[in-house]
Parts: structure tokens; sequence; C-alpha cells
């Protein structure tokens, strides 16, 4: 796939992610987006130094720029489980705004043509860094 541009539809795929009440809920990334302006973002790996250093803490850092543009969600996505990534969110105290999804076998990552092979590394499927 070409590099998504603001303003893109991007295709649609199925994500994890717990909810306000802490139910664990699937549902479509195009159902999440319907009507709004998002930032979707991915990275390679929940709990790694690169993306909790700089990745996400950029986008919690931003959140209120971001949303003070009219950007309705900000959206992390991860070749994790849901399970992870509810608590790697859970280590921004700070955070309002971006919310962690999972995308727990890569297949939304594979219909954006943005997995990271690295097998080879042990580290398995993952996500090409993508803001």
């Amino acid at each position: 796939m070409a590099p998504i541009a603001v303003g893109d539809v991007v295709p649609d795929g199925t994500i994890s992610f717990f909810d306000e009440n802490d139910q664990l809920q699937t549902a479509s990334v195009h159902s999440l987006a319907a009507g709004k302006k998002v930032i979707l973002f991915g990275v390679p790996g929940a709990f790694t130094p690169t993306c909790s250093m700089k990745h996400v803490s950029g986008f919690i850092e931003k959140a209120e720029e971001l949303k003070s543009n009219d950007v309705d969600d900000i959206i992390c996505f991860s070749v994790n489980d849901p399970f992870v990534m509810k608590a790697w969110g859970k280590i921004y105290a700070e955070n309002k705004h971006v919310k962690f999804v999972a995308d727990g076998s890569g297949e939304y990552m594979n219909l954006l043509g943005l997995e990271l092979d690295l097998k080879d590394k042990g580290l398995g499927v993952r996500s090409l860094v993508s803001t």
C-alpha cells in the first residue's frame, strides 16, 4: 500500500480494546472513525523503550493541541493483545486522550501494508511506525 496521507480512506479492519467500563470490545476501524476526524498511529510494540518514550509520549504531550484542531480521537495500534494494550495505556497517568487498541494477529497492519517482519529477531510480525 502507498503511504497513508491525511484524508485518505483506510481499509476497514477489526481491532480489540477495553472500553471505559473495562469491557473487552471488538470493533471495525470504520465504525470507530465514522463521522470523526481521527489520528491513527501504529507502533512496533507495547512497553518497548522507543515506542514508550518517544512515539506514544509524543502523542500524549500533543493531545490537547491536536484536540483543539478538531481531532476527535487519537488511536494507538500495536500488534499485541488487548490485555497488553490496556496495561500499557495505564502507565501514562497523564493520558486523557490517546486510546490504546490491539491488532492481536497483525491482520489490520497487513491490510494497511505496514507490517514489519522481525521474526529473525524473535519478535514476530509487528507494525511499522506509522504516524
